[in-house]
């Protein structure tokens, strides 16, 4: 099993332009991924995403904005130590790329770096399953979430 790169591909019955508000915008995104989300959706923007209470042993992740290109590209880097910079070797790099399909989009995520965080194989290989069940199990929500978004007549 290769354990670099989780990649997933859906298509979203609305154009790149709303596609792209709902999975940069914090108050988008934190209606389909995670439970909260502080940040910024300009490069260089540092925050913390968080799934479930931090108090109730919840996770917080620190995130850092890396692209912004609207309406096809909007990229992060997560998963670094809290008050380091996220930088290649200390961090996850999620992408999404959205591509018109037919009357909607083509959505691609891909996250990369497992291997070069340093970690023990075993450790990778942890990290990479819990990665692919997040995701198999978050981005399904994406699309039923954009259709909340339409106006109806």
């Amino acid at each position: 099993m290769e354990l670099g790169t989780i990649e997933r591909e859906i298509y979203v019955e609305a154009s790149p332009e709303i596609v792209f508000e709902v999975v940069s915008s914090p108050d988008h995104i934190k209606q389909w991924w995670p439970d909260e989300a502080d940040y910024e959706a300009t490069p260089g923007s540092t925050g913390v995403i968080s799934f479930g209470d931090p108090a109730q042993g919840g996770h917080v992740a620190s995130f850092a904005v890396v692209e912004v290109a609207p309406p096809r590209t909007f990229s992060f880097r997560w998963i670094h130590p809290a008050g380091q910079e996220a930088v290649p070797g200390n961090s996850l790099l999620v992408t999404f790329d959205l591509s018109p399909s037919g009357g909607g989009t083509l959505v691609r995520m891909t996250e990369t770096g497992f291997r070069e965080l340093g970690w023990e194989a075993a450790k990778i290989e942890h990290e990479y399953r819990d990665h692919v069940t997040g995701w198999d199990h978050f981005l399904p929500r994406l699309a039923p979430y954009v259709a909340t978004l339409r106006v109806r007549p």
